[in-house]
């Protein structure tokens, strides 16, 4: 995560978030951390919450009968964790997306 802090008055400073476009560069490697370890509840729960009920992903019985023995993530929540864990990083200084003219 990129966090500086920027002194705002005396003895005051603020926390800063994010990067700009212009700090990111071809081929550099960012690591996020802390981890996150994905329990079989977690990805039950996703499973299940996005209507995705394909029992390599929700059936432990079912899966240990499988080529891979066990339950498989569900890769749209290895997707939402590692872009969560970017957002204060890779995002925290772009600007708000517009929803549109505002009416007066």
């Amino acid at each position: 995560m990129s966090l500086s802090a920027i002194k705002v008055g005396e003895q005051r400073y603020r926390a800063s978030y994010g990067r700009y476009l212009e700090d990111f560069v071809v081929g550099d490697i960012y690591e996020h951390r802390p981890g996150r370890t994905i329990t079989d509840a977690d990805n039950i729960q996703f499973s299940l919450m996005t209507m995705n009920a394909h029992p390599m992903h929700c059936d432990a019985q079912y899966a240990a009968k499988s080529e891979f023995g066990r339950l498989l993530v569900n890769s749209g929540l290895t997707l939402a964790i590692v872009l969560g864990m970017t957002v204060n990083d890779v995002s925290g200084k772009s600007p708000p997306i517009s929803a549109g003219p505002r009416s007066s």
